[in-house]
């Protein structure tokens, strides 16, 4: 398929920026593959569509404050520095992207916080905004996790164009946040609540939990007309053998097995076995999901509204269906749901 089937005009209004007051009082859009049915829920009305022994797979993962704001040496300008993931930890090597970019060079120090606390050098150009930086700390290495953590912001996405508050702290990350390492959220998580979550466990359904940790590449624009010459950036997974037998069991047993996020399905799908069942594996996945594609895992899942030619509406028409997904996000326009990370939630049955 082509990039352009996937384009669509979505009023900037409809970009939800803040969260809700309350996790699972959102919107919830239910699509119905075998009749082509919609229906208008909330959130929390997802419980009735699943039964005693189904399971919901979560990603597990925990953003952690990936952007930094500190000051180039002699000059003083101010620097942006995002945090994309640790290449080496006994050399305190980082891969980051900076902004403004072309202000940054091979051999520029760069200090954070007050005093200039945390000290950086720039040691390798990798891409346009890319480098590879050495924090130049002495310290034991938990204390150097704790100061890069007190030094960073909750990375939203740019979309918002606001700076973070205090709420989000907490509301960028889902109820069940343990494995840190995500620069973004796995956004259809976030409408899970403590007490809803409670009220599933009552009911009989399982949960089972991965870790796929979200890279900024996930929000990348996608440069190619043709799908299948775009290449997405790896992200790290773990599929347990826990989650394994969870999944598995429902699975031979003919029950929901519904996949929570586009992060957990790309993660299930990147951990298939020659027999079409889910097998523990760890590693990094650059597994791209586009029309068609044969799924082996979920037959169910729940997803926010996402963006035009974003391969997260892509992946999503591929499970759905192109036409009823492309209906559905007409519909959810006209009937002006939010869209994106702090949205509303659609689920697909």
């Amino acid at each position: 398929m082509k990039l352009s089937q996937f384009n669509f005009d979505l009023p900037e209004k409809l970009i939800e920026k803040s969260p809700n007051k309350d996790r699972g009082e959102s919107r919830l859009m239910v699509v119905h593959r075998d009749t082509g049915k919609i229906e208008h829920k909330v959130f929390k009305d997802v419980l009735d569509y699943f039964e005693e022994d189904d399971v919901m797979i979560l990603n597990n993962t925990k953003v952690f404050p990936a952007r930094m704001y500190g000051r180039k040496e002699k000059t003083g300008a101010r620097i942006e520095v995002f945090l994309l993931r640790e290449l080496n930890n006994e050399m305190r090597l980082w891969d980051v992207l900076v902004d403004p970019a072309r202000k940054i060079r091979v051999g520029n120090k760069l200090y954070f916080g007050e005093n200039d606390i945390l000290v950086a050098e720039v040691v390798d150009n990798t891409t346009s905004r890319g480098r590879t930086i050495r924090f130049l700390y002495d310290g034991p290495d938990e204390e150097f996790q704790t100061l890069l953590r007190s030094l960073g912001q909750t990375p939203l996405p740019e979309h918002f164009q606001r700076d973070p508050e205090e709420i989000d702290n907490e509301r960028y990350q889902t109820v069940y946040a343990k494995e840190e390492g995500a620069v973004a959220a796995p956004s259809a998580g976030l409408h899970f609540s403590k007490e809803l979550l409670k009220r599933f466990e009552i009911k009989g359904i399982d949960f089972a939990q991965l870790t796929l940790h979200v890279g900024i590449g996930t929000f990348r624009d996608i440069e190619v007309e043709d799908l299948s010459k775009h290449k997405m950036d790896a992200e790290y997974f773990r599929v347990t053998e826990e989650c394994v037998n969870k999944v598995n069991r429902a699975k031979d047993a003919n029950k929901k097995v519904c996949a929570v996020g586009t992060t957990t399905m790309r993660a299930i799908e990147s951990a298939v076995s020659a027999t079409q069942q889910l097998k523990s594996q760890e590693g990094w996945t650059n597994l791209f999901i586009h029309p068609p594609y044969p799924f082996s895992i979920a037959n169910s899942m729940i997803t926010n509204f996402h963006l035009p030619k974003s391969s997260l509406v892509i992946m999503v028409a591929a499970f759905g269906g192109y036409d009823l997904i492309m209906k559905a996000y007409e519909e959810a326009i006209k009937e002006k749901y939010k869209f994106f990370a702090y949205g509303d939630a659609m689920m697909i049955l």
